[in-house]
């Protein structure tokens, strides 16, 4: 029965799972700085077949400058207006990848459209591990600061109880890139197809 076994082995992928349960809703990633939220989701929107949105590159896009350069001539809180607009816009475009900003949960706006369009996953990186990724880059305008590490350490304590209400919650650590898709992949399944919210990666 040959034509049985090549139709069972043809069945869905989990990939293909999530995707049908995502309907119109999105992947977002959040996190840190350095967190690894672009460099995972263009790789997790290969894997999903779904497109992939980096906010930073559509606020400037919009504005017509660079986010350093949109910090520096207009300030943070233009910044903020003109993320949290772009966002909102992106939440309406379908399924795909989205990266926003670290500080795009500041928002509570942001944070409620997030919660109704998307399945966020928070991508939690440790201090030492954001700042030997963030020292290779030269365009954070929030480490541009007498002592950046101190600035991470009060951004993370700031930032981390709004990224706790993410959906689900992996470990972004220094493992090959593909074992933190692969974890996203495993916790996105679980959580839309018969499992409940998890942490991948944990330590211990």
């Amino acid at each position: 029965m040959p034509e049985i076994t090549s139709l069972a082995s043809t069945g869905p992928t989990p990939e293909a799972d999530i995707v049908a349960a995502l309907g119109n809703r999105l992947v977002v990633l959040v996190g840190m700085m350095g967190a690894g939220k672009s460099t995972i989701g263009r790789r997790l929107s290969v894997r999903l077949g779904l497109p992939f949105i980096d906010a930073d590159t559509e606020i400037e896009a919009a504005a017509g400058m660079s986010v350093p350069e949109i910090f520096e001539t207009h300030g943070e809180p233009y910044f903020r207006d003109g993320e949290a607009r772009v966002i909102a816009r992106l939440l309406e475009s379908g399924p795909a990848v989205l990266a926003p900003g670290g500080g795009a949960l500041m928002r509570e706006e942001t944070r409620h459209r997030i919660a109704d369009k998307a399945v966020s996953i928070w991508l939690k990186a440790d201090v030492d591990v954001i700042m030997r990724r963030v020292r290779r880059r030269a365009d954070r305008p929030l480490l541009r600061t007498a002592d950046p590490e101190a600035t991470v350490t009060r951004l993370i304590t700031e930032r981390e109880p709004l990224y706790q209400a993410a959906n689900l919650t992996i470990a972004s650590r220094d493992v090959p890139h593909d074992k933190i898709v692969d974890e996203c992949v495993d916790a996105l399944h679980a959580y839309l197809c018969g499992g409940a919210p998890g942490v991948a990666g944990a330590a211990g």
